[in-house]
């Protein structure tokens, strides 16, 4: 389902217990130097991952001052981001003239403790190729190597390189707990585009191979996916973005099952094993 940009003043734009995704929880946080936002989410943990600015974390008493470094853009840097514990209570507050903040969450009981992920911490893979027309570049904040410090949440950004092509590809699904071939991960998307009237489109294949559906998405757009195969495509010319949650419903490890029609071609895209392993 696509979710139109709009002004959501920084109130939940998948809340907890959604009926399309019930495993994810996002926000987007915009706030100028000085102001506040405090949060905290029962039943759910979250990163704080300010997508432009710079905000000081304190997360109950525990503080990580001036996290983000990125200015214009999402292509402005590295990312940064802080874990914060499920049902735990979260301040940030504005240190740079201002800042566009995602809060990331997955459904998740367990306490854990908070921590910080700084431009270096970043885990970086980067596949295909201009000839397959899938190179990709990814920025795992919350990747696997926090597995013994985070329950069930993947925090990624994905990034499009050179201008046009073909991300998610092949298709692949993870609707469904069916180890060791397939594990159910709600996800959800947040797009940007370079130049900003940019555009792509995001395709839902249905497994019982009927003609799926495809939305329009554009700067700002959210998508969710509850159920099918999703690669997406960004119009030639363009650059495409867009922050990655994933929350696991039995298991933190991603499990991905890649439509059978397409799945020869993991044999053709250069470093595309890696990138799985790195969802694992």
């Amino acid at each position: 389902m696509h979710i139109p940009p709009f002004d959501n003043s920084n109130k939940a734009i998948i809340d907890v217990d959604d009926a399309r995704v019930p495993l994810n929880y996002f926000n987007i946080v915009k706030l100028t130097r000085g102001q506040a936002f405090d949060y905290a989410v029962p039943g759910y943990e979250t990163a704080i991952v300010p997508a432009t600015g710079s905000v000081d974390v304190s997360i109950e008493g525990v503080d990580f001052p001036a996290l983000g470094k990125r200015g214009t853009d999402v292509w402005d840097g590295e990312p940064e981001g802080a874990y914060v514990p499920s049902g735990a209570r979260a301040q940030l507050v504005c240190v740079s003239d201002k800042a566009e903040v995602f809060i990331a969450g997955a459904r998740y009981d367990k306490v854990l403790e908070p921590f910080e992920v700084r431009a270096q911490d970043i885990d970086l893979v980067q596949y295909g190729s201009d000839d397959t027309k899938t190179h990709r570049k990814i920025k795992h904040i919350l990747g696997t190597r926090y597995h013994d410090k985070v329950g069930r949440l993947l925090v990624s950004e994905l990034f499009t390189v050179g201008q046009g092509g073909w991300s998610g590809f092949p298709p692949h699904k993870h609707d469904t707990d069916r180890l060791p071939d397939e594990t159910r991960h709600d996800e959800t998307y947040n797009f940007r585009f370079r130049p900003n009237k940019g555009f792509g489109l995001q395709l839902v294949q249905r497994e019982d191979g009927a003609v799926g559906d495809a939305y329009h998405i554009v700067d700002g757009s959210t998508i969710v996916l509850d159920k099918g195969f999703h690669p997406c495509v960004v119009a030639p010319g363009y650059e495409m973005y867009y922050f990655t949650i994933l929350g696991g419903l039995s298991q933190r490890s991603l499990v991905q099952f890649f439509q059978p029609d397409h799945a020869w071609q993991i044999e053709t895209i250069p470093g595309i094993k890696d990138m799985i392993a790195k969802f694992k």
